[in-house]
């Protein structure tokens, strides 16, 4: 006896159902297996990264302390520079001044600056025109002024006048 007009089918044990929910099941665990592929790759370039930055900020401070050193180096150099052209200046004042201290009627044949002390070698018409036109100027300005005459052949005498300065006042360098 038959109680349905259709025909039985035969049962599986797989049904649509089952096979549905599998096809779910392992979708999601390939998208966790690739997740945790990606995951794992990610922490790997990180660890390169931070291998890769750290060893740029090692370099970066090396280059920083060399910068440091070369600009030292350059400030030096300026400082030296600059108390070089100071110096040059002041040398170059004194000589002007100097040969601007010397009267007409006294001629100078050679001057030699020293680091304490001038002297002066030249020709005068006689004593008292040396005494009060040079004397008394490089008196006023040097410590020890020294000065020996011998006559020339013209008249006049050839003096030698050394002068000193202080030795307190002599910059050590």
């Amino acid at each position: 006896m038959k109680y349905s007009y259709l025909a039985s089918r035969k049962k599986s044990p797989v049904t649509s159902e089952l096979q549905l929910i599998l096809i779910f099941f392992s979708v999601t665990i390939l998208v966790l297996l690739f997740t945790y592929l990606f995951l794992l790759y990610k922490d790997y370039r990180f660890m390169q990264d931070v291998v890769s930055i750290t060893k740029q900020r090692a370099e970066l401070r090396t280059n920083i302390e060399d910068m440091k050193d070369k600009i030292s180096f350059v400030e030096k150099e300026i400082a030296l520079s600059e108390r070089i052209y100071t110096d040059n200046t002041v040398l170059k004042d004194s000589i002007s001044n100097l040969f601007d201290l010397v009267p007409q009627r006294i001629t100078l044949s050679e001057a030699l600056l020293r680091k304490d002390g001038l002297t002066l070698y030249g020709i005068t018409p006689n004593k008292d025109v040396y005494n009060f036109m040079l004397q008394a100027p490089l008196r006023s300005i040097f410590y020890k002024t020294y000065s020996s005459f011998y006559p020339a052949e013209n008249g006049w005498l050839h003096f030698v006048s050394t002068n000193y300065i202080k030795s307190d006042d002599i910059n050590e360098d």
